[in-house]
């Protein structure tokens, strides 16, 4: 019997006893953004179940965005509405710092999509800092976000709970705001300033792997063909963390790579 090539990687990984993450094919890039959707709500739903409220670790993008657009179609449906949005935390994996009324920020999007439609309460939703903020200068502003992390984390954490974090995907491997063989990929702070980024706008903020792998589940989102040969390398190990910055993140629990079936063309065939 052939092997899809999402349980192949699987297979192969395990055989040699490596983290064995899901991966998820759907066809095209709208149904991948539906799937997530449906499953996100489902995630958030069971984490309140067990601890009477939920986190969630955003990010921005095409995919990304589209996601939360069909989160906040299904919490319209009686049907689909399970998620107590009052009840929801909610944090970013990176930001550009850029003034607040910029549609560069991952922030303005990620309201109009999901957070002003569903009501998410103010002290429910935790943006990293503006560049015409309090802080003129990224590091100080990351500095501000380590220090709200860890007011909001167990004793002894420097993050609280994440049961969700999204993250995409750049062509090259980058996730968050952490490039290939930038100082960001070395970086162990949970949080820091990324200046001089190869993609604009240069100046960012953004959680470090410290930050992420402590995440419940990490979900990885891409789609599009010019992201498939990193998607390849990234499962099948072929490169460290600091060439290909996407292999270096995983959740506690689960890691899901979450793609469609234009990223996922370079995966192995079937058997």
């Amino acid at each position: 019997m052939s092997l899809p090539p999402g349980e192949r990687i699987a297979a192969e990984l395990a055989a040699e006893g490596l983290p064995v993450p899901d991966i998820v094919i759907e066809p095209d890039a709208d149904r991948l953004a539906r799937a997530v959707a449906s499953a996100l709500v489902a995630r958030l739903a069971a984490a309140q179940t067990v601890h009477g409220r939920a986190s969630v670790v955003l990010t921005g993008g095409g995919i990304g965005t589209a996601v939360l657009e069909h989160v906040a179609a299904l919490a319209a449906e009686p049907e689909h509405a399970v998620v107590d949005w009052t009840a929801v935390d909610v944090w970013w994996g990176d930001e550009r710092f850029v003034p607040a009324e910029s549609e560069e920020r991952n922030e303005r999007g990620a309201r109009r999509a999901l957070l002003d439609p569903v009501g998410v309460p103010a002290e429910r939703v935790h943006p990293m800092p503006p560049s015409d903020g309090e802080f003129s200068e990224p590091e100080d502003a990351a500095a501000w976000y380590a220090a709200e992390l860890a007011a909001f984390a167990a004793p002894g954490r420097d993050v609280p709970r994440f049961d969700v974090l999204l993250l995409g995907m750049g062509p090259e491997g980058h996730v968050a705001s952490i490039f290939p063989e930038s100082p960001a990929a070395r970086d162990e702070r949970p949080v820091f300033a990324v200046r001089n980024c190869p993609k604009p706008p240069p100046t960012r903020i953004s959680l470090g792997f410290s930050a992420i792998n402590t995440a419940e589940e990490v979900w990885l989102l891409v789609s599009g063909d010019a992201k498939a040969q990193a998607v390849a390398e990234a499962l099948q190990g072929r490169a460290g963390p600091v060439r290909l910055p996407a292999a270096g993140v995983h959740g506690v629990r689960a890691t899901r790579w979450l793609l469609d079936a234009a990223a996922a063309g370079r995966l192995p065939a079937p058997d």
